[in-house]
C-alpha cells in the first residue's frame, strides 16, 4: 500500500514560504533545514536569539533533506541545515554550498507498538532490528520522502539484505510527525531521530524499542549556500549565522535545549 500523496503537507508547505520569500528582502534570512530542528521547537528557542542579535529575520523553510539540499541547488535559500553527511558532503563538491561544519548530533531510534510484537527489543543490532520487522510481518512506515531519516532506513535495510515491499510497508511521503501519529495509530513500527519521539511521546502510543548502535548515529550539518553560484543569496547574514550557530554561545544554547525534561541535541562544533 502507498500513501504518497501528490502534494504533501511539507511539501505544501516549502512552496508556500518560497512564494512569500522567493525574493531576497532586507536582511532576511532563509534556511531551508529538516522537520526535526522545526517540530522540536529547536528553531523557535534558537532563532530568536540570533535574530536580535544580526537585526534580522529568519525565514525556516521545514522539509526532509534531501528536498531542503534540492533548495540550496535551486539558490532559493541561503543557508541548508540537513543531516546526511553523504549528501551534504556531495551538496559542496558539486559547488552548491561552501563552508560545512558540523553543529549537533542525536540518534535514530526503531520505535513500534508496545506490545512489540516483532521483538525488536531483542534485537543486538539496528540492522536485525530492523530486519525482525518484516519476518515476522508486522506493518513498517516509512517516510519516503528522501529525508535524512529515510536515507538512513534505507542504508539499514541494504546492511539487513532486506528489501521491503508489499502491503506491509507502507510509504507516507509525509514528515516525522506524521509519521509517528500514522505508525501508533495503526500499531505500526518506524525509524524516528529520537528527537521528534521524544517531543511527541506523550501524544502517541508507542515505545523505543531499540537504540545504541552507531549504525544510528545522526550527525547534522549547516552550509552556506554558494555565494560564486548564486550571487543574490544573502552571504553577509548566512555566514553569520553560521558563525553564531557553531560559536561556543550558540553551542552552549543547543545543549540547554530540552523537552519533556530530556536534552534533544547534542553540540559537536569544533573549535
Amino acid at each position: 500500500m502507498n500513501l504518497s500523496l501528490r502534494l504533501t503537507p511539507s511539501v505544501f508547505a516549502a512552496t508556500l514560504l518560497l512564494l512569500v520569500f522567493g525574493a531576497q528582502a532586507g536582511n532576511d534570512l532563509r534556511i531551508a533545514s529538516t522537520t526535526s530542528t522545526e517540530a522540536t521547537g529547536l528553531f523557535g528557542y534558537l532563532l530568536p536569539v540570533f535574530e536580535s542579535q544580526c537585526h534580522c529575520k529568519v525565514n525556516v523553510i521545514a522539509v526532509g533533506t534531501g528536498k531542503a539540499l534540492k533548495l540550496g541547488e535551486n539558490g532559493d535559500v541561503d543557508v541548508v541545515f540537513v543531516h546526511s553527511r553523504i549528501d551534504e558532503d556531495q551538496f559542496v563538491a558539486q559547488g552548491f554550498g561552501i563552508d560545512r561544519r558540523d553543529v549537533m548530533y542525536n540518534d535514530f531510534v526503531v520505535v513500534g507498538p508496545k506490545s512489540d510484537p516483532a521483538r525488536v527489543r531483542e534485537a543486538k543490532t539496528a540492522t536485525e532490528a530492523m530486519k525482525r520487522i518484516p519476518e515476522a510481518g508486522q506493518t513498517f512506515i516509512t517516510r519516503g520522502d528522501d529525508s535524512g531519516t529515510h536515507k538512513k532506513e534505507l542504508l539499514l535495510w541494504k546492511a539487513a539484505s532486506v528489501q521491503p515491499e508489499g502491503a506491509r510497508y507502507w510509504s507516507a511521503g509525509q514528515g516525522m510527525s506524521e509519521v509517528l501519529f500514522m505508525a501508533s495509530d495503526r500499531g505500526a513500527y518506524t525509524l524516528s531521530d529520537r528527537s521528534t519521539f521524544i517531543a511527541l511521546i506523550k501524544k502517541i502510543d508507542l515505545d523505543l524499542l531499540f537504540s545504541g548502535d552507531q549504525a544510528l548515529h545522526n550527525p547534522y550539518g549547516v552550509i552556506a549556500v554558494n555565494p560564486a553560484r548564486f550571487p543574490d543569496v544573502n552571504h553577509v547574514v548566512a555566514k553569520q549565522f553560521v558563525e553564531w550557530i557553531t560559536s561556543k554561545d550558540g553551542q552552549q544554547l543547543i545543549a540547554g535545549f530540552r523537552v519533556n525534561g530530556q536534552q534533544l541535541f547534542f553540540p559537536s562544533a569544533k573549535h
